[in-house]
């Protein structure tokens, strides 16, 4: 991130400074379990309180108050955070005005039922959700009737990256199945990037460089490719060629939880698509 003008650096030293003093003022001596005493003026509790809660000097929290440009650690922060009750927004907050990145999210156990209805309210637009693992944990009757009903496999073989590289059928529904696979595999390992050494990933990429060698020459190239809206064709047994162009979000809500949505690229695509969600492939 480029470094801050210095009218953006006292902007930012200024809002900091006021969300500190207003989680402060809104915390109870008895919240903090502190003896109110007589004669409070304060509301909530004081400067020197605060200071005393999170192990810092009176003086520098003041400063930290009073705007001025000094340097807050993260482990600060932290400290400052427990101090003053911050939920998990808030603490992304606080981190954010002191020019912190914000702290790792862990990924959702699931997709929700709102996230599942948003799935099959494409219909017939194939649509799916993956986990942070590419484990598909929804999909709909279009994307059902395009790649095989996942509901047929076991859960823990409900998984794209495995699906493209050990399913056959998927090896002669993708048209250039080498080009899209190896591209599949660069995403997957530039998304995978923060869960290095992570059990689930290993076991997975252990058990797929075993099971196609493919996977296993890819792998070892260590190539990475972000996402970006990419174009794919499928020549469907029943429906024929298929043309789509991918629309990938992420689940605020659901850490980890990505949406995919399959949108025509042609009109004989768009026409052919009612009969795709009627037809399961096999």
């Amino acid at each position: 991130m480029p470094p801050l003008s210095t009218s953006e650096d006292h902007i930012r030293r200024r809002a900091l400074a006021e969300f500190l003093r207003s989680r402060r003022e809104r915390i109870t001596p008895r919240d903090a379990g502190i003896p109110a005493g007589p004669r409070r003026r304060t509301p909530g509790l004081r400067r020197e309180e605060v200071a005393q809660l999170s192990g810092v000097s009176v003086t520098w929290y003041t400063w930290l108050e009073q705007a001025r440009d000094i340097t807050v650690s993260r482990q600060v922060l932290e400290s400052l955070a427990r101090a003053l009750s911050l939920d998990a927004a808030e603490r992304r907050h606080l981190l954010a005005l002191a020019g912190e990145p914000p702290p790792e999210q862990p990924p959702a156990d699931g997709p929700g039922p709102a996230l599942q209805q948003l799935v099959d309210a494409l219909d017939p637009h194939p649509a799916y959700l993956l986990d942070a693992h590419w484990n598909l944990v929804a999909w709909n009757r279009a994307e059902a009737g395009l790649i095989g009903d996942p509901a047929r496999l076991p859960v823990e073989e409900r998984n794209l990256l495995r699906l493209m590289f050990t399913d056959p059928l998927l090896r002669t529904l993708v048209v250039d199945w080498h080009g899209q696979a190896r591209h599949l595999l660069a995403q997957f390992r530039a998304d995978a990037e923060g869960r290095v050494g992570d059990p689930g990933l290993e076991r997975l990429t252990r058990e797929l460089r075993a099971a196609s060698p493919e996977f296993d020459t890819w792998w070892a190239a260590h190539d990475v490719a972000g996402f970006h809206a990419n174009r794919r064709e499928f020549l469907h047994a029943r429906v024929g060629l298929l043309t789509f162009d991918y629309v990938k979000l992420a689940a605020l809500d659901a850490p980890g939880v990505k949406l995919f949505a399959c949108m025509p690229a042609d009109p004989e695509t768009a026409r052919k698509l009612p009969e795709l969600a009627r037809r399961l492939a096999p």
